[in-house]
């Protein structure tokens, strides 16, 4: 019989492996650089042409090769990080697979020049497509240094997919900044035909780093996050909302400073944000993730850019909360000034360092009240004609300016104004604060649903008298599907009859005279939210409740109402922000009133 099944040969072989590890010429870089951080390098220094497709070097001054290791380094599955299983069950290096050079010397002309501290000589080895044809002895400093020539020369068909050369420049200086960050304490330098991109010194802090790879004023638009559990630890920096890109690109995962990629973990620090980024806009962050090397798997695909966690759920929500809390904790209240005073505004971050006596870890505003209200249920009642009441502010550390003595209404608090029954209006030392009273007032419903439909513990208000809600046949499935949501939201609900509910109570915060609609403007608004995919359905339904059973614009509130509303709204996790992404508060500098009117 005729045989059909032949073992390839080895250098056949050596080129199809070599496609899983070398897929481009930021793939040379990323496992030569990983070697050199495993050899403990102080200095790395990375030099390409032609965006690595005709040269790479990466030079360190790490612990360096015997000449026989050498060699040996250019075997398939040849490894100094592991011996035992034991061992792969609980990776600490970046490199453990025993490929890189192998793979790298298949496909591409490879010189290695290495030398250990304490000898006399170093190795030279040259490769070619995987046929060695040069080993003998070199002078040079103690370290490696790995020069790589014609990527692919091959394998046409490889080097015909790769991108454009700024494509592949781009691919490369993204991974180097990932290395440089990861590794402060190492230098790094990075030139390209003979230019030098970047030149950092070894750092002290990872904070440090950062500054020096992307700038001090870059810097000041992030926010620091630090979470630990019995799980795991995170520390690093995320942008402010405004600050968020139309881009992925600045989002670093570092696990155990192993920079990986994972659209759930990436998807934990956008649901963080909620509603403060726009959904084309993704948020520049560097987060730090130390956890135990048992408790994850970093040998799921050659390229080690994906792990498997032990606890995936734990992991995810551990971010989130850390994100969450971070931004709770910052002061992200947009300013409005204008651009060449034609009266055309744009929002600016507050910088923490201008607001006096207000640490940058703790930024909180809070409103405080001189007097209890009296009578009112806040925003959840029946409004009353507007008016204005005696607040005390204090905006960031802020005092309220206080009129003076001997001056009509001297000695008394600033007062606070619902201007057109759209805005709620207060002084600040400052300037003033305006509040939109309906995105407002929709954060409140929304965490406070949220909160319901977790804990299952629901505020209703029975009905008088119980009204009948005929649906239509789409509606009534909808409803039917939703019913225990319903009921945990507080509305109390039986089915009477062919798509027709019977509601004996609705929730407590849902506005006298509002009970016949609000069921089916939740529905209708629920319907319309379908395609927002980043919220869990239960979220849906807590922003389409806000939504509807919110005070609207127009709507004039009591200065009781508007009291309460600015209390509640600021004892929300995130009261910057209604459910929809809309600002909820602005602030207007008085410099900026005064520009207008030539007091500059």
């Amino acid at each position: 019989m005729s045989r059909t099944i032949n073992i390839l040969p080895e250098n056949l072989a050596n080129r199809i492996a070599a496609g899983e590890v070398v897929q481009r010429p930021e793939s040379v870089v990323k496992e030569l650089v990983e070697n050199s951080l495993d050899a403990g390098a102080r200095s790395v220094i990375v030099a390409v042409r032609d965006a690595g497709k005709t040269y790479i070097q990466v030079s360190d001054d790490g612990i360096g090769m015997s000449a026989e290791d050498a060699v040996t380094a250019f075997e398939r599955h040849a490894t100094s990080k592991i011996a035992t299983y034991d061992d792969l069950e609980a990776i600490r290096t970046l490199g453990f697979r025993g490929e890189a050079l192998a793979s790298i010397a298949a496909v591409a002309q490879v010189e290695l020049k290495t030398r250990r501290r304490g000898e006399a000589a170093g190795t030279r080895v040259r490769i070619a497509g995987g046929a060695r044809d040069v080993v003998e002895p070199v002078g040079m400093e103690p370290g490696t240094a790995v020069g790589v020539k014609n990527l692919f020369f091959n394998t046409p068909a490889r080097r015909n997919f790769l991108k454009s050369d700024g494509t592949e420049f781009k691919r490369i200086l993204d991974t180097l900044q990932h290395a440089a960050i990861a590794w402060p304490g190492t230098s790094f330098t990075f030139a390209s035909s003979d230019e030098i991109v970047f030149d950092v010194a070894a750092a002290d802090t990872e904070e440090q780093r950062i500054r020096d790879l992307f700038g001090e004023r870059y810097f000041e638009s992030l926010v620091p996050v630090r979470e630990e559990s019995d799980l795991l630890a995170i520390h690093g920096y995320i942008s402010k909302p405004e600050f968020a890109r139309k881009a992925r690109t600045e989002q670093i995962f570092l696990l155990n400073r192993r920079f990986i990629t994972s659209r759930a973990l990436g998807h934990a620090v956008f649901s963080g944000y909620e509603h403060l980024v726009e959904k084309a806009s993704f948020p520049f962050f560097v987060l730090f993730i130390e956890i135990d090397p048992h408790r994850v798997d970093v040998n799921v695909h050659p390229s080690k850019l994906e792990v498997k966690f032990e606890d995936e759920s734990g992991v995810y929500r551990m971010i989130h909360n850390a994100v969450r809390r971070a931004l709770g904790t910052h002061d992200l209240i947009p300013v409005l000034t204008s651009v060449e005073r034609n009266g055309t505004f744009s929002p600016e971050p507050i910088p923490p360092q201008a607001v006096p006596g207000h640490p940058q870890t703790e930024m909180r505003l809070a409103f405080l009240r001189t007097a209890p209200a009296k009578g009112g249920r806040g925003p959840s009642t029946s409004p009353a004609p507007g008016g204005g009441t005696e607040l005390h502010v204090v905006s960031s550390g802020e005092r309220a300016l206080v009129p003076p003595a001997g001056a009509p209404g001297g000695g008394e608090e600033p007062r606070i104004y619902q201007l057109h029954n759209k805005y709620i209006l207060s002084q600040i030392r400052s300037g003033i604060m305006l509040i939109d009273q309906h995105a407002a007032h929709e954060r409140i419903l929304y965490e406070r649903a949220v909160t319901f439909l977790e804990r299952n513990a629901p505020a209703s208000q029975q009905l008088l008298f119980p009204q009948t809600v005929e649906l239509s046949p789409g509606d009534f499935a909808l409803a039917s599907e939703l019913l225990d949501d319903l009921m945990r939201l507080g509305f109390d609900i039986q089915v009477f009859g062919k798509n027709t509910l019977l509601v004996n109570g609705i929730p407590a915060d849902v506005r006298i005279g509002h009970e016949a609609g609000i069921l089916r403007d939740l529905l209708d608004e629920y319907k319309d939210d379908k395609r927002n995919m980043t919220l869990k359905p239960r979220e849906r339904l807590a922003k389409s409740f806000a939504c509807r059973a919110a005070v609207k614009a127009g709507d004039p509130l009591s200065s009781d109402e508007m009291r309460s509303l600015i209390d509640q709204l600021f004892a929300t996790s995130i009261p910057y922000s209604c459910p929809h992404g809309r600002p909820v508060i602005v602030r207007i500098p008085l410099e900026e009133i005064d520009g207008y009117f030539g007091r500059t």
